[in-house]
């Protein structure tokens, strides 16, 4: 049978989760240029919320233009001090992200849009601030050995379910958001639609 979801990325984390939730789905790459929809964004002044938001939305509806799917866009931008930070291309470039991230705190915005039909029937988006404690350099270059490539699939160039908990010091907010896909109102609404067992 084919799945009634579609979910409009590639990544492992948002896979690994709606797998993990028992949901069956298709994965597609959206298509997107998000960079060219970040500096059109930013140019209009829109808040790191507001972009992770409509990168969600323009995911879900590029892939749901005529097709009777439940299609997933979600995207996750992070904030630190009003600057909105893209992913980055290497590990040398992940040593320094985590070092400016060090002893600071960070906000991480993870928005979720469901699209049928090309139209959005559903939205959220969930906040989570995170505040890494003042690890050494020899932990960070420990941490980078054990990770590698891992951490480049991250904004933050971490995984909260694996080693990257160790950086932090205190965290506020839905576990799933800082995964990047905010899953318990995504649930709750493919059960309201029949697709999920209620």
């Amino acid at each position: 049978m084919t799945p009634q979801v579609v979910l409009a990325s590639q990544s492992g984390t948002r896979k690994a989760l709606l797998q993990g939730a028992g949901v069956a789905f298709a994965a597609v790459s959206s298509g997107v240029d998000e960079d060219a929809v970040k500096r059109e964004l930013l140019a209009q002044a829109a808040t790191p919320r507001e972009i992770a938001g409509a990168l969600a939305e323009r995911k879900a509806l590029r892939i749901s233009a005529g097709r009777p799917e439940y299609v997933i866009g979600a995207d996750q931008t992070l904030e630190l001090e009003g600057r909105l930070y893209d992913k980055v291309a290497t590990l040398d470039e992940a040593r320094e992200r985590l070092a400016l991230l060090r002893g600071r705190t960070h906000r991480l915005e993870a928005a979720v849009v469901v699209a049928k039909s090309g139209a959005v029937i559903w939205r959220e988006t969930a906040t989570a601030t995170l505040t890494m404690r003042v690890f050494s350099d020899a932990f960070l270059q420990q941490y980078l050995a054990r990770e590698g490539d891992d951490v480049l699939s991250s904004v933050g160039c971490y995984r909260l379910e694996g080693l990257g908990a160790q950086l932090f010091s205190h965290i506020d907010g839905d576990y799933f958001a800082i995964l990047g896909l905010p899953m318990l109102g995504l649930l709750e609404l493919l059960r309201g639609e029949g697709v999920l067992t209620a």
